[in-house]
């Protein structure tokens, strides 16, 4: 898929990324190694509004995007895949390290059998439905077991290196590439009691558990704690306010299709690189709220939490921001995972 021009204003012609020009080579090339016809889809329109777009609004909003979950969402699973059913190809196989199982309409999202390069968390937002098109050969293999087949089989990017960056940011600067997307909006640093601190070019700089790079200096160790759009200000403070054990999570996706009937208990991260933490999920439609055990470092509007029962990913959703339990506060009868999803 080419993803972008070579003339766009926030990206050198020598930036190197996902679906670059030069990834578009080695598809060719691949492709005529094992004899299988190559195509070039053009999805800048449809990249440009769903996932450069979307990136910096989110940032203005004082939240902090995932871009490749919403390049999985919109481009991989619901452009590339529609596309493909034009072409009669009844499956859309990707490198993602994950894995599916069961049988149709009852399939099963795993972890990749190599934990350090699982990426289900970022496959949360699938569906049945696309499920039961969706390939992901590499995930049941090792990333060093990978390489190797592909030499086996002759393909020349046995020994690529990883891609590590925002395909689109170069260098990875994020902050460089709003700059040429957004009009400056200065603000207020202010500290948990809303007292003034000191100004800052932009919330959209500025994301939840950030301490360096924030332009002023208050004689002790501060982290960005809240970001609030609407009034421009950033909030700051010491280490143990970025704790927290409530999380409010919306636009939940299940992968079983219902939501649970209950709380139930799971397992959950709030970050791409984060650990896994024992919790409760407590469903309410559309959104739901995690109670962790133990209090998590630095929640970020924007961000996925991903729910999960053992290596079995039972959905996720977009955080909105934090909870504070209620006195008395509990919920209610718990139960298993079980139930509610297909094994």
């Amino acid at each position: 898929m080419r993803l972008w021009s070579a003339g766009d204003e926030a990206i050198t012609p020598d930036h190197q990324g996902c679906c670059s020009i030069d990834d578009i080579e080695d598809a060719r090339r691949v492709c005529g190694t094992l004899g299988v016809p190559h195509y070039v889809l053009n999805v800048e329109r449809e990249f440009r509004a769903h996932v450069m777009d979307y990136f910096v609004a989110e940032y203005q909003r004082g939240r902090t995007p995932h871009p490749c979950i919403a390049c999985n969402d919109r481009i991989k699973f619901d452009f590339l895949m529609t596309r493909a059913a034009m072409m009669d190809a009844p499956f859309v196989a990707t490198g993602h390290y994950a894995r599916v199982s069961g049988a149709p309409g009852q399939r099963v999202l795993r972890r990749g059998v190599d934990r350090a390069k699982d990426q289900s968390y970022v496959l949360f937002g699938l569906t049945q439905a696309q499920l039961d098109h969706v390939l992901l050969p590499v995930g049941e293999h090792a990333k060093d077991e990978v390489r190797d087949l592909a030499r086996e089989g002759g393909l020349h990017l046995a020994d690529k290196a990883d891609s590590q960056e925002i395909c689109f940011i170069p260098q990875g600067n994020y902050r460089d590439f709003l700059k040429t997307r957004v009009e400056p909006r200065p603000g207020e640093f202010v500290d948990a009691d809303g007292r003034v601190l000191g100004t800052h070019p932009g919330i959209e700089y500025f994301t939840v558990g950030q301490r360096r790079g924030l332009g002023i200096e208050l004689g002790e160790r501060l982290f960005v704690t809240e970001v609030q759009p609407d009034s421009r200000r950033v909030v700051l403070g010491p280490a143990e306010q970025l704790m927290h054990r409530g999380v409010r999570v919306e636009r939940v996706n299940y992968l079983a299709g219902d939501p649970p009937s209950g709380p139930v208990h799971v397992t959950a991260k709030i970050r791409y690189n984060g650990r896994e933490a024992a919790a409760v999920l407590e469903p309410s439609g559309s959104d739901a709220t995690l109670w962790f055990e133990e209090p998590q470092r630095a929640v970020t509007p924007g961000q996925a939490a991903v729910f999960y029962d053992g290596d079995r990913v039972l959905g996720g959703g977009y955080i909105q921001g934090t909870a504070r339990a209620q006195p008395g506060h509990s919920p209610g009868p718990i139960t298993r995972a079980q139930p509610w999803t297909h094994n």
